[in-house]
């Protein structure tokens, strides 16, 4: 039987896994919207449509998986739910490498979608590179500061003791968050927030014709959207819990021990009426 536990529950991470490949194409949809922008040369779109691409792929990415993996997009908020000790750590390098596949196949998906774009195609459509007044030390402070206010407000949504949100509300104020980040915080670097998000469409440029040069740019940029959102997150996961979900003056409950605690009200209740 523990065997069989055991399968079982490998079974249901890989197809977990799968979902969250799937879906981190979804969150590729944002690289399009970038492309219609670039490719047409602004005719068809523009700032903010880009970042409204990536807001609503972030939205139906979380509809689609949440049922499954529990909307797990990001590799930087699996480790924070590690930190939190609310899944076991096996787990967080087999969502990161489905992310990783994801957002290639995503980046594949979108380079043959424009692949007739001709020169005005850039590799800036799938991956990060920093703007001209951005130095790498500019850069790891802005994806340090994103990152934790990705993980902060998404630790709130999150969190129960906040009260109940209706049913399917938080995946809208997930891609509110992104498409707000994008807006105050986009231009330094385009926001890549997803360490597997910019390094899976990276390989892909590196293999697609693009070259070495998508390593060198910047001054040696392709790193810091890698490094950087793993420590915002990891700061922001510190932050909530320090600041915040210690204060809560209760421990949440999970749906079975809620469900108890009313059947034994009940039962107070009628042994006081029987007396």
């Amino acid at each position: 039987d523990i065997h069989a536990h055991g399968l079982l529950t490998l079974i249901i991470i890989f197809f977990a896994c799968i979902i969250c490949m799937l879906n981190q194409s979804l969150l590729l949809i944002g690289s399009g919207a970038a492309a219609q922008v670039i490719t047409s040369q602004g005719t068809h779109g523009s700032y903010l449509t880009m970042q409204l691409g990536s807001a609503l792929g972030a939205v139906f990415g979380i509809f689609v998986s949440r049922g499954v993996s529990g909307a797990q997009l990001n590799v930087v908020w699996s480790m924070s739910l590690w930190i939190l000790g609310r899944q076991p750590w096996r787990k967080v390098p087999l969502y990161a490498l489905s992310h990783l596949l994801g957002a290639f196949l995503g980046a594949a998906t979108v380079y043959l979608q424009y692949y007739v774009a001709g020169p005005n195609a850039t590799a800036g459509i799938f991956c990060s590179y920093p703007a001209d007044h951005l130095s790498v030390w500019g850069g790891i402070v802005d994806q340090v500061v994103a990152t934790a206010l990705l993980l902060i407000c998404c630790l709130a949504v999150e969190d129960r003791r906040q009260g109940l949100l209706p049913d399917g509300l938080a995946p809208v104020l997930v891609g509110a968050l992104i498409l707000t980040i994008g807006l105050s915080m986009g231009s330094n670097c385009g926001f890549p927030l997803n360490p597997a998000r910019d390094l899976g469409p990276r390989l892909f440029t590196f293999i697609a014709g693009w070259g070495e040069e998508v390593f060198k740019a910047g001054g040696g940029w392709w790193w810091v959207p890698i490094v950087a959102p793993f420590v915002g997150g990891l700061l922001g996961t510190l932050i909530y819990e320090l600041l915040i979900e210690v204060h809560h003056p209760h421990t949440p409950q999970s749906p079975g021990q809620e469900s108890e605690a009313v059947e034994l009200e009940e039962v107070v209740v009628d042994s006081g009426n029987n007396r």
